[in-house]
Parts: C-alpha cells; sequence; structure tokens
C-alpha cells in the first residue's frame, strides 16, 4: 500500500487522512502543509493509483488497511479524516476497533442508509469500470476538468474504475454499520455549497441518533473541501485532533 507522511519533532498526534471514491492520497497535501502540530498519514486506498496492484479492494479490506495503520500509530493519538467514501471506512474501523482513535473528522460522507437524497442511485453503474470513472469524474468535477487532464492521467482515472465501481455497489446495498454504535467522538462536517441542505438534514438525524457525533458547517465550501479549504480542515484538526 502506498503510504505517504513525515514525523515532526516533538508531535504526538497522528491524523490519517482517507480519501473517497476516484481520488488519491496526494488531495491531503494542502491541509498537512498548514497543520503544523500533527503529523498526517494520507495513502492511496487499494484498488487506487500507487495501490492499484493490491486485491480486495472492498469496504472490508479497506477497513483492515486503516486498522493497521492505526495499529502502527499506538502510543500516539490518532485522529481519521474521512472524505466522502472514507468517512465510511473510518466509521466501520472505529466501530471495529474504538480503543484505536482518539477521534474521527468525516466530510460528507455518503449515507443513503441514514437518509436517501433525491435522485441517489438513479444514475446506472456503467458495465464497464473505465467508463464509469470517467462518468464519475464528469458528474463530480466537470466534463471540462475531465478534458484539462493529460492523456496520462486520464488513463490513470479510468484504471481505478474497479475500486470505484466496488465503492458505489457499497452505497447502494445494505446498510454495512449501525452508526449507534459508533463510541468514539465523531465530528460530521459538510460544506455550505453543494446540497449543503441535505448534509444538514443528515448532520441533524446523526446527531439525534448518538451524541458522539457533532455537527459542523465549512463556509464557502463544497464536496472538494479538502483542496479548496485546507485551512478551514487544519484549523479543525488542530482543535480536535
Amino acid at each position: 500500500m502506498a503510504v505517504f507522511g513525515h514525523r515532526r519533532e516533538n508531535v504526538t498526534r497522528t491524523v490519517i487522512c482517507v480519501h473517497g471514491g476516484l481520488d488519491r492520497g496526494g488531495s491531503f497535501t494542502r491541509i498537512a502543509r498548514r497543520a503544523d502540530t500533527l503529523d498526517l498519514v494520507t495513502y492511496d486506498r487499494r484498488g487506487y493509483q500507487g495501490s492499484r496492484a493490491l486485491p480486495h479492494p472492498d469496504l472490508a479490506h479497506h477497513t483492515e488497511d486503516l486498522l493497521a495503520l492505526a495499529e502502527h500509530e499506538r502510543g500516539r493519538r490518532v485522529t481519521v479524516l474521512g472524505h466522502s467514501y472514507g468517512g465510511l471506512i473510518a466509521i466501520n474501523a472505529a466501530i471495529a476497533a474504538p480503543h484505536l482513535f482518539h477521534s474521527l473528522v468525516l466530510y460528507e460522507p455518503p449515507l443513503p442508509f441514514v437518509h436517501r437524497r433525491a435522485g441517489w442511485g438513479a444514475t446506472p453503474i456503467a458495465d464497464n469500470p473505465a467508463d464509469e470513472a470517467e462518468s464519475f469524474f464528469r458528474r463530480m468535477v466537470s466534463d471540462a476538468g475531465w478534458q484539462r487532464l493529460s492523456e496520462d492521467e486520464r488513463a490513470g482515472r479510468r484504471a481505478d474504475g474497479p475500486a470505484l465501481v466496488d465503492d458505489l455497489r457499497t452505497l447502494r446495498g445494505a446498510a454495512p454499520f449501525d452508526v449507534t454504535q459508533l463510541a468514539v467522538p465523531t465530528w460530521y462536517c459538510h460544506g455550505d455549497q453543494t446540497h449543503a441542505a441535505y448534509y444538514r438534514e443528515v448532520g441533524a438525524l446523526l446527531a439525534d441518533m448518538n451524541p458522539v457525533i457533532h455537527t459542523h458547517e465549512f463556509t464557502h465550501a463544497g464536496h472538494g473541501a479538502h483542496l479548496t479549504s485546507p485551512d478551514q480542515f487544519a484549523s479543525l484538526l488542530e482543535d480536535i485532533a
């Protein structure tokens, strides 16, 4: 597994960053540069980019990978930052081994089994995983964003298709965990732009379901806030981790 990070002197708090679908560990670099009192560990989830050769890119194995990274940080205070689908992995791992984690920060994790957004899952998953990866990128970023990628970058994104398809199928299946079993202090975060009303509803539902879950709204932020609002992430992590 491709893992990145570095140790700062006299730092005892680690944040493990778990990326979402069709993303990669490097997308947290801007946060790492700003979180001066924290060690950030990022990695490419199995099936994605530097970890593409690893088999079984499913929720169970993603969870095992996160637990192994947390175990490696024993003796330090570990917070997990889970962006999008990475939030599901963070929740699943914290329920399985709460003693390994100090806190969770989740940014807009898709939780259709808690509250389903209108139109969720209406688009069929393409038969060809590579085509699904391209279609997903165009939906989540833009057609123009896809056109700006180099040929190698487009090929890399399309090669991540099988892992993405597993992520999407997990989200369209039965609830993979019971959020009421979560015992680790958790911050459910979202932006005030794309689908903000929906995320506020989800946050309110989660807070009612489990008292360890708190909510936090980022200003002037959409789904890609780890790229566009790294200062807000760094500030929150410095306070919570």
